[in-house]
């Protein structure tokens, strides 16, 4: 990895996690692409009308966020991070783990391309504390908080 990537990857790693935890929203957004793309259960669950999980474009990125951070906290997640990450320079993955020093938080693996020090395709898979999580959604569900994830780890 040549040294400019590295510094974009912890950039990233350490912004984005940063940025959600303290619900800015133009911190977070600001890493994102303009044509970034981003999948995530949780979008489908709160938006199923729409029929997908995925969101094309900066502007709706942003806009789900927004709603995530306008909605109370749940206590589901504990926003725990072990510190270990993976990256090639061009991919960036990181656990939120079920078993926290706490107990168990909603448990979610992050996967981003990157591309230009943003993100540029941003995944996130969910495990059975989450799915549960999102299961007892109802249908009409609104955002959970802070938007991608129930009080996201």
């Amino acid at each position: 990895m040549t040294p400019d990537a590295e510094t974009a990857v912890l950039h990233i790693y350490e912004r984005w996690h940063e940025t959600v935890v303290h619900r800015d929203l133009d911190g977070l957004t600001a890493l994102y692409d303009d044509d970034a793309v981003f999948e995530s259960p949780l979008v489908w669950a709160v938006r199923r009308e729409a029929g997908t999980g995925i969101l094309r474009g900066r502007a709706a990125i942003r806009d789900f966020f927004a709603a995530g951070f306008r909605a109370p906290e749940t206590g589901l997640g504990r926003w725990y991070r072990t510190g270990t990450f993976f990256s090639d320079g061009r991919q960036l993955t990181w656990e939120y783990p079920r078993r926290t020093p706490d107990g168990d938080q909603v448990d979610l693996v992050e996967v981003m391309d990157l591309r230009g020090g943003l993100i540029a395709h941003h995944r996130v898979y969910w495990g059975w504390v989450g799915i549960r999580a999102l299961s007892a959604l109802p249908t009409q569900a609104p955002p959970l908080s802070p938007a991608g994830a129930a009080s996201r780890p």
